[in-house]
């Protein structure tokens, strides 16, 4: 029976809390995709993922579906994933302020685009959890959960937190991040955090579902 072992861990009235929930996956690469791995192997039925991006040839060290070099990444996890809805679109500021995130239960942000992630975060940061900095590391054991107000050791955090005090957002939300010193100047990056940082973010999703009332 496929999801014989998760119905073990996690009871059946809690897998059905997993079955129902919907969730919208903001970019699906080197997080977003194991976010999305995670999440289909759990049980999750209902979800959506959103990216514009197609494969590159570098992408293949740290992204699953990457082989198919040159094809839309959407597509790509479409097809590898039954049952998994996808939205081809360019994240920008006016995509974020039309957008609709009511229907989600969770908003899972693995977006590259630091203005993005600011707006996301001041719309729906009730139901956000937000992956931040995961190239230029290896160490696995420097990845944290916490607030975005208690981060510490990422740039990319901090840059955030900066931008939402000056908008006098004080409102919290979940951040996945890591404390390791970045380990290069460029954009280099091994699937041991990348992919890491994803299941955590699919772990802390499950977490939430499973705490809710529904």
């Amino acid at each position: 029976m496929r999801f014989e072992r998760c119905r073990m861990l996690f009871g059946e009235e809690d897998f059905e809390k997993l079955q129902k929930a919907k969730i919208l996956i903001l970019g699906v690469g080197g997080v977003g995709s194991y976010a999305l791995d995670c999440l289909y192997r759990s049980g999750v039925q209902d979800i959506t993922i959103l990216d514009y991006d197609m494969y590159d040839e570098t992408n293949r060290n740290r992204q699953i579906g990457s082989d198919a070099v040159g094809a839309h990444k959407t597509e790509t996890l479409e097809a590898l994933y039954p049952g998994v809805k996808s939205i081809h679109q360019k994240m920008d500021m006016q995509w974020v302020e039309t957008f609709d995130f009511d229907p989600y239960d969770l908003i899972l942000d693995a977006a590259d685009t630091t203005k993005v992630k600011i707006e996301v975060a001041k719309k729906c940061y009730k139901k956000l959890i937000m992956a931040v900095g995961s190239a230029k590391r290896y160490e696995t054991n420097k990845i944290e959960v916490a607030s975005i107000w208690k981060t510490h050791g990422d740039a990319l955090a901090r840059k955030i937190r900066n931008e939402l005090k000056k908008a006098k957002f004080n409102r919290n939300f979940t951040v996945v991040f890591s404390s390791e010193e970045a380990k290069c100047k460029e954009k280099g990056s091994c699937v041991a955090v990348t992919g890491a940082v994803g299941l955590t973010v699919c772990s802390e999703a499950i977490k939430r579902i499973l705490d809710s009332k529904q």
